[in-house]
């Protein structure tokens, strides 16, 4: 939801911003310090612990909620075990990296601890953080359930207020209709219904006027704040046109099928950089990999945005009372889904069965992931 603070409120948001940031960077820092020069882990308890002298020591960040900066040790603490929930699979970790107060942009609180949400029965609500004041919010849809957390949020020159509540779902009436989806990049979707979804290309259809602002602004000797500021809104243009169409999509879905199948993509596997082949009989040569084509796809992939649009829609069936099945997606488009039979491709966008002949490949891996969603929900 949109906050509109007063100018004060801003630089207080900014100054708490700011205040995070640094407890974040801190704290990363004695995590490794303290493994680098004594091979001691610090964990959140630990960090926890401290906070109360961290905040003597520190005015400016008593003028802020306690338990609101405990979020951010545990916004570390998170950070540090997903890197090593990635060593553990065999992934190429990135190890955790410190933040620039630029784009240090989220504050999260609990609730009625440093926080607290003022409805109203108009489009008016006001949300209370302690530093900040009572900010005002424009509720455009009302908030069903009791707020537990609140988020002030700086995106670009604007401010966002995000509030997490809980609630009963709200369950709708069943259809008794099924549906399989197979994503792709040349069409944004496809059921098994036949359905097809475009691919609206946001990226790609900003990428002349992004590509003409990034050139000027590398003209600038990179000094031009009005050129970055015109750079970021434009790349937040973006997102939220891509955001937006998610939700449209995955509300469309959730509202016309009671069961809904999709693939279960290594999104991260599917993006990553063409490997090096280097030319055995050539020493410090290599060999052509591929990599510019495999570079229009990656960047292709990251304009879909499945993984997003794969977490909205389960947020919606899941808040709906609708079943999201995740199936395999090994050879959804290369066998037949009538027989089975792995199929030829002597083209992107068709699969040649040798009995039933040539069938539209989305279509077929959309009824393969039906099919295969049907088995599982009789199996469950």
């Amino acid at each position: 939801m949109r906050a509109y603070p007063t100018h004060g409120q801003e630089v207080r948001a900014n100054r708490m911003l700011r205040v995070h940031c640094d407890i974040y960077n801190a704290c990363l820092e004695e995590r490794v310090e303290a493994y680098k020069m004594c091979g001691v882990s610090v964990s959140y308890k630990m960090q926890s612990a401290q906070l109360s002298d961290v905040r003597a020591g520190y005015p400016r960040a008593a003028e802020f909620s306690f338990s609101a900066e405990q979020r951010t040790l545990r916004r570390v603490d998170r950070a540090f075990r997903a890197f090593f929930d990635r060593v553990k699979r065999g992934d190429t970790p990135g190890f955790p990296r410190y933040k620039s107060w630029r784009r240090f942009d989220t504050a999260d609180h609990t609730a009625g601890d440093g926080s607290k949400w003022h409805p109203t029965e108009g489009r008016w609500a006001k949300a209370y953080f302690q530093g900040v004041g009572h900010l005002k919010v424009s509720e455009h849809t009302p908030i069903a359930g009791t707020v537990k957390q609140l988020s002030l949020v700086r995106d670009g020159r604007k401010w966002f207020v995000i509030a997490v509540a809980t609630g009963k779902p709200e369950l709708l009436e069943p259809t008794g209709l099924s549906v399989g989806v197979d994503v792709g990049v040349s069409r944004f979707l496809t059921t098994s219904d036949g359905e097809v979804v475009d691919n609206p290309r946001f990226l790609k259809s900003a990428a002349d006027e992004l590509a003409d602002l990034q050139r000027r602004y590398e003209l600038t000797g990179k000094r031009s704040k009005n050129l970055r500021r015109a750079i970021a809104k434009l790349h937040r243009k973006v997102k939220n046109q891509r955001l937006d169409f998610h939700h449209q999509i995955a509300r469309r879905l959730v509202d016309a099928y009671d069961l809904i199948a999709v693939e279960d993509l290594n999104v991260r596997g599917l993006s990553k950089r063409a490997k090096a082949k280097p030319d055995t009989e050539n020493a410090g040569r290599y060999l052509p990999n591929g990599g510019s084509a495999k570079t229009g796809l990656n960047k292709s992939i990251a304009d879909v945005a499945w993984a997003q649009f794969r977490t909205i829609l389960t947020a919606k069936a899941e808040n709906a009372g609708r079943v999201l099945i995740v199936v395999n997606p090994a050879y959804t488009s290369i066998r037949c889904h009538e027989c089975q039979t792995l199929c030829t491709r002597p083209e992107q966008a068709t699969v040649v069965c040798p009995t039933h002949g040539h069938i539209y490949a989305d279509l077929n891996g959309a009824r393969n992931i039906y099919g295969r969603g049907l088995a599982s929900s009789v199996a469950a």
